[in-house]
């Protein structure tokens, strides 16, 4: 089926990935590495992150669920500590995929965030940098985990999207830099593209899309 809706996560798409601000925190406090990411990974249906994404709680209850839930994994480490670490740098040759993407096809956002002032370009750097303000308005439709109460991987949050741009799942492309959200998206026959790089993700875009995208400018 011809392609008709690009459906893009947003933070470490759009933005770069948290995971690296992660690591960074990790080896200057000499914390094991991915140490934030082990605790996301355990219990993720059940887990301090997934019920504030789901915004079944509030910033003070995640700051106890995951000091708890890092000191049970030999680390403790407080939930505070990790939300300013959110937001990324903004991508502008993403962005501009996306209005390439836009001129063609739907475009939708389906992006697992909390209410907090560290949501992805909620802050104040980011706010004057137009990071928010340049990308969610080109969106056709956005789900929000923390408003529609689920989150990825659940595959009812593909389906909402694809209800909301009125097209099937094999009608989509869907991007995201978590390989556990990219599998159910397949799973429901969307083309599933895992985003490692802003290089490799434009060229399988182009590849899945027939769309030439800008290579980065030099300095």
């Amino acid at each position: 089926m011809a392609v008709e809706a690009v459906i893009w996560d947003f933070g470490g798409v759009f933005t770069t990935s948290p995971f690296e601000a992660f690591n960074r925190m990790e080896a200057e406090r000499g914390l094991p590495k991915d140490l934030v990411r082990r605790v996301n990974s355990t219990n993720p249906d059940s887990n301090a992150w997934a019920l504030f994404e789901r915004n079944e709680i509030d910033a003070a209850r995640f700051d106890t669920l995951f000091l708890e839930e890092s000191t049970a994994l030999g680390h403790p480490l407080r939930g505070a500590d990790v939300l300013p670490l959110l937001n990324g740098q903004l991508r502008p040759r993403m962005v501009a995929a996306l209005q390439a993407c836009k001129q063609r096809f739907k475009v939708g956002c389906i992006t697992n965030n909390v209410v907090s002032m560290h949501s992805p370009g909620q802050d104040t750097t980011q706010r004057s940098a137009g990071a928010m303000a340049q990308v969610m308005p080109l969106f056709d439709a956005i789900i929000e985990s923390s408003k529609a109460g689920v989150r990825k991987p659940d595959p009812k949050i593909y389906l909402m999207m694809c209800d909301l741009l009125a097209v099937k799942p094999d009608a989509c492309v869907y991007l995201d830099d978590l390989g556990i959200n990219c599998k159910p998206a397949a799973g429901l026959g969307m083309t599933a593209i895992k985003v490692v790089d802003v290089d490799q993700t434009l060229a399988e875009l182009s590849a899945a899309t027939g769309l030439a995208f800008g290579a980065e400018q030099p300095a």
